[in-house]
C-alpha cells in the first residue's frame, strides 16, 4: 500500500468504511497514525474493532485532529460533518489529498489528472493503456480501478493516471498534477453545488489551481471560452483539445464517435509531453480494449448490432453515442437528471425508432412524438425484445438511457450488465 511517514503520530477521523476508507485505515494505521473509524454499518464496523477507535466523528471532540477523511459520496454542502469539522478548525479530506501527502516520500514519479463532466473513465484507461503499451510503469485510481492507497508504490518513474471527479476534488488541496486535464463540463450533480453550475465548473478548475507553475494543462476550448477555467491557474503550458490532430480513428474500434475523438486526443497531448512518441501513441489508440458500459459492442446478431452505452447517464454523454452510428434503435429513459432531450436534440437523425424505460419513460416519449416512431416500454426487457423485432440488418441497437439507472437498478454497471444478459438471451 501507499503510505506516508507525514501521517505518523498524527491523528485522523475516516468517516464511511467502503472500499477506499478501508484502504484508507489501513494505510493510516500502517504509518502510525492514531485513527477514529465510522460508518452507519454495524457490519462496516465490525473489523476495526480493537485495532483503532471506532466512534461516530459528529459526536467526538475533534481538537488537534489533522484531517477528518470522507468518502467523496459524503455531500459537503448538506451532511453536518463539514460544521461539525470546521468548528475545530479541521480540514475534510479525501483519499486522494493523502495520496498528494505521501507523494514526497514516492520513487521519482509523476501524477495526471483527469477530470470533466463525461469520458473521464476512458480517457484515464486510455492514457493507462497507452503508457502500459509503451513499457512505462504505470497505474490508475482515483475514481476507477482500485483505491489509489491500496496498491503498491510505482518504481521510479511511474506515472499515476487519476480520474477524479468534481467530488474527489473538492477534498483535495495539494495534488500538485504533472498533467492536468479538463475534457468537458456541461450540468451535471448540480445538487451538489446548490443548483450552480458556475460553483461545479470552479470546482473543476481547482485542478489547474492546484498545480505548480509552468506545468500542463489539456483543456476543452469550450470549458476555457465559457468558464475561464484557468483563470486561477499560476502559468500553466496550455494544450486545447481541439488543436490535437488525432487523424482519422477508423482503425480504432473501441474509439468511434466525436466524444471518443476528444477522448483520444486528449490522451494523446498528455502521452505527447510525457515524452511518448507519436507511434507509441498511435499503437495504444488502435489496441485500446475499451471499458465495460461504455460505447460496449455486445454483439452482432442477424446483421443488428448491440451496444451498451449504460454510463450515458445524461444527454450530454449520450448525444456522441448517437452521433456515432445510423439507423438507431435507441433505447432511453430512468432517472432523468434533465427535462429536455439536451444535446440529443441535434443527433435525432441517426434514430430510426425509440423506445422508453424508467420514470421518465413518459416524458422523453412526449419529446420524441411525431419527430421519430416511440414506444413505452416501461422496462428494458420489454424495450431490448421490441428493438430486436424492429431492428433489420444494418441497424445498431443502442442503450444510451441520457438518464441515471436508481429508478430501477443499483447502478448503471447493474444497468448495462442486465443489457448485457437480455442480448445473449437474443442468441
Amino acid at each position: 500500500m501507499i503510505t506516508s511517514p507525514a501521517w505518523k503520530d498524527k491523528k485522523y477521523a475516516v468517516l464511511g468504511l467502503a472500499r477506499s476508507g478501508r484502504a484508507t485505515v489501513e494505510a493510516l494505521l500502517a504509518a502510525g497514525a492514531d485513527v477514529l473509524v465510522w460508518d452507519d454499518r454495524a457490519e462496516a464496523r465490525e473489523p476495526f474493532a480493537g485495532c483503532c477507535a471506532v466512534a461516530d466523528p459528529l459526536e467526538a471532540d475533534l481538537t488537534g485532529y489533522a484531517g477528518v477523511v470522507v468518502s467523496p459520496g459524503v455531500p459537503l454542502n448538506t451532511h453536518p460533518i463539514k460544521p461539525h469539522a470546521d468548528s475545530f478548525g479541521v480540514p475534510v479530506i479525501g483519499d486522494v489529498e493523502l495520496f498528494a501527502q505521501a507523494r514526497e516520500h514516492l520513487p521519482p514519479h509523476k501524477v495526471v489528472g483527469i477530470t470533466g463532466t463525461n469520458g473521464k473513465s476512458t480517457t484515464t484507461a486510455l492514457v493507462h493503456h497507452i503508457l502500459k503499451e509503451a513499457g512505462l510503469p504505470t497505474t490508475m485510481g482515483g475514481n476507477i480501478g482500485l483505491p489509489i492507497l491500496e496498491q503498491e508504490p510505482l518504481p521510479e518513474g511511474g506515472v499515476y493516471v487519476l480520474e477524479l471527479s468534481s467530488y474527489q476534488i473538492d477534498l483535495t488541496y495539494s495534488l500538485d498534477c504533472d498533467v492536468a486535464v479538463l475534457l468537458n463540463i456541461t450540468p451535471d450533480h448540480l445538487d451538489r453545488y446548490d443548483g450552480d453550475f458556475g460553483k461545479y465548473a470552479a470546482a473543476k478548475a481547482r485542478l489547474f489551481e492546484m498545480q505548480s507553475p509552468r506545468r500542463f494543462a489539456v483543456v476543452d476550448d469550450r470549458a476555457e471560452a465559457d468558464e475561464d477555467v484557468l483563470e486561477n491557474a499560476e502559468d500553466p503550458l496550455i494544450q486545447f483539445i481541439g488543436d490535437v490532430d488525432v487523424g482519422h480513428l477508423y482503425d480504432c474500434p473501441t474509439l468511434q464517435g466525436p466524444h471518443n475523438e476528444q477522448n483520444a486526443a486528449a490522451a494523446s497531448a498528455v502521452c505527447n509531453d510525457l515524452g511518448l512518441t507519436d507511434e507509441q501513441i498511435a499503437e495504444g489508440l488502435r489496441t485500446y480494449p475499451g471499458l465495460p458500459h461504455r460505447m460496449e459492442r455486445v454483439a452482432e446478431i442477424s446483421g443488428v448490432v448491440y451496444v451498451n452505452d449504460s454510463k450515458g447517464t445524461n444527454t450530454a454523454a449520450s448525444a456522441p453515442a448517437l452521433a456515432a452510428f445510423d439507423n438507431i434503435h435507441w433505447i432511453l429513459g430512468g432517472l432523468a437528471k434533465e427535462q429536455a432531450l439536451g444535446e440529443c436534440e441535434a443527433e435525432l437523425g441517426h434514430v430510426k425508432a425509440a423506445y422508453t424505460i424508467g420514470k421518465a419513460g413518459p416524458d422523453f416519449a412526449a419529446l420524441l412524438e411525431g419527430r421519430v416512431p416511440v414506444e413505452q416500454c416501461e422496462t428494458l426487457d420489454r424495450a431490448v425484445s421490441e428493438a430486436a423485432a424492429k431492428a433489420e440488418a444494418g441497424d445498431t441497437v443502442l442503450l444510451s438511457p441520457a438518464c441515471a439507472s436508481f429508478d430501477q437498478y443499483r447502478d448503471f454497471e447493474a444497468r448495462g450488465d442486465h443489457f448485457r444478459v437480455l442480448v445473449e438471451g437474443l442468441r
